[in-house]
Order: structure tokens, then C-alpha cells, then sequence
């Protein structure tokens, strides 16, 4: 008898550690149905992002990928038992200064270590609107923020707990080897003209090529993103549920704060 996963909604849920532009946590009670009933391995995110979907699902094995390394190393650094010992403060000065060092570690090799880590994360706090953003060159170009008070965290205890059995990877999503019962969420760059998420763009022959490699998977797929026409036509074309829903718009530079309209495409659940 296979053992159900864990209810999360009867469990302490950690928030995600960072801000991050475009998170899921608002798709949560339409993706958890769909894990408590075909949730019997690993949740595999290839975008994992700022990990709203994985935490509030609460799965005790988790493969969390992303193309941005320096994500992959505070992830990393948070399951070793990361603390901050970073003095910490909301003002421009520092905030260049960190982001000016934060840069001379990426140009050195040294994005995997536990100062970048504290760098990130101070940078993603303090930085405008919790973008994350990099040039042509790799470096972290967000400008300073507007926030009259900000809180920072120093002991990531909890989250080492939590990702104890979480394994954490920075590949390219077609060189992930997954196990037939793996559920796949993945949640790539919109289908928007910028993608600039990570040093290399993220473009539609990558769309193209994720719709194909969620199609192989033999276990239960779930994909998000932006409705527009040609990402409707290529999951349907391949054989996917498609579901509409209204998404929050959070970020936007003309104001606009319209839902943009989601799709969520499934396949084997």
C-alpha cells in the first residue's frame, strides 16, 4: 500500500525566504488537489523560482532546478544552515556597495559560497520590487528600492529542516533524468519579450523545447504560464488539458493592474 502524501494544509508552511516576482503561491489550491491525488514520489520544479509552490505543498522530496546559479546557491546555503552575519540595513549606499561585491564575486567564480548567499539575499530584500534581473556580462543590475522599512531575516534554521531531503541543481531542464513517478511543476519565463531572468534569455525555441520534454514524462505534469496564443496552441497541440484562469498582475511598469490572463496545461493526472 502506497502511503499518501502529507496534507498540506495540516502542516506549518514556511514562506518563501525571498521576493519574487511572478510567484505561484496564488495557484496553490488549484495545483494541491492535483498533488494529494497523484503526489506519490518527488515534486521536480525545473523553475523553481522563489519556491512558493513547493513549500506550501510540503512534500518530503523535492528537486528544485533553476538556470540562475545564484539562486541555487542561497537554496543550497539555506540547507546547510545558513546564518547571516551580514550587517543588514535599508540604504542606498550600502545597497551599491553589496551589489558592487556581489558582482566581483560572479566575475571571480565564487557565486557558490556562503557570502554571496547573505549578498543575495540582501540584495533581493533591499533591491526594487524583489526583481532579480542580470545584464549580457552576468551582472546583477536591480537598482536600490523604495521600501520605508524592511525585515531581514538572519536564521534560515527552519528551511535547513525543511530541505533536508530537497535536492537543489542548476541545469539546463532537458538534462534533469527524471523517475516515472516523479509530478513535474514547472513554471517557466513567460512568454513576454523580457526573459532576461538569468544571464542567458530564455526564448520561444526554449518554450517549444519544455512542451516537448513535459510531454515524454509518463507521470503527472502540471505547466504555468502567460495564455498567450501561440503557448495555448502548443500544449493543446501536444495533448494537454488547458485550464484558464485570471492571474494577479503585481509588477508592472505603466501601472496596469489587470490579471493577466494563465494557462494551466496537465497531462497524466
Amino acid at each position: 500500500m502506497v502511503e499518501r502524501q502529507r496534507d498540506p494544509q495540516k502542516q506549518a508552511v514556511l514562506r518563501p525566504p525571498l521576493k519574487w516576482a511572478g510567484g505561484k503561491r496564488w495557484l496553490v489550491p488549484h495545483i494541491a488537489p492535483i498533488w494529494e491525488c497523484c503526489g506519490r514520489g518527488r515534486l521536480v520544479e525545473p523553475f523553481c523560482g522563489g519556491l512558493a509552490v513547493a513549500l506550501a505543498l510540503g512534500p518530503e522530496k523535492v528537486w528544485a532546478n533553476d538556470v540562475n546559479p545564484h539562486l541555487i546557491n542561497f537554496y543550497s546555503q539555506l540547507k546547510s544552515g545558513l546564518i547571516v552575519t551580514l550587517p543588514m540595513a535599508n540604504d542606498r549606499d550600502l545597497y551599491y556597495r553589496y551589489r558592487s561585491r556581489f558582482n566581483e564575486l560572479a566575475k571571480n567564480g565564487q557565486h557558490n559560497t556562503p557570502e554571496a548567499a547573505q549578498l543575495f539575499y540582501y540584495l533581493n530584500r533591499t533591491g526594487y520590487n524583489g526583481l532579480c534581473r542580470f545584464n549580457k556580462n552576468g551582472e546583477f543590475n536591480v537598482p536600490f528600492g523604495r521600501y520605508k522599512a524592511i525585515n531581514y531575516l538572519t536564521d534560515f534554521t527552519e528551511y535547513a529542516r525543511a530541505f533536508a531531503r530537497w535536492e537543489f541543481t542548476c541545469l539546463d531542464f532537458a538534462d534533469m533524468e527524471l523517475e516515472r513517478d516523479d509530478v513535474i511543476y514547472a513554471d517557466p519565463p513567460y512568454d513576454v519579450e523580457f526573459t532576461q531572468y538569468a544571464k542567458d534569455d530564455f526564448r520561444w525555441e526554449d518554450q517549444v523545447r519544455l512542451a516537448q520534454w513535459l510531454a515524454e514524462h509518463r507521470g503527472p505534469v502540471v505547466l504555468s504560464n502567460q495564455a498567450t496564443e501561440r503557448v495555448v496552441e502548443l500544449y493543446r497541440s501536444l495533448g494537454f488539458k488547458l485550464h484558464f484562469l485570471p492571474g494577479p498582475r503585481r509588477i508592472s511598469c505603466d501601472g496596469n493592474r489587470t490579471p493577466a490572463r494563465e494557462v494551466l496545461a496537465t497531462r497524466n493526472v
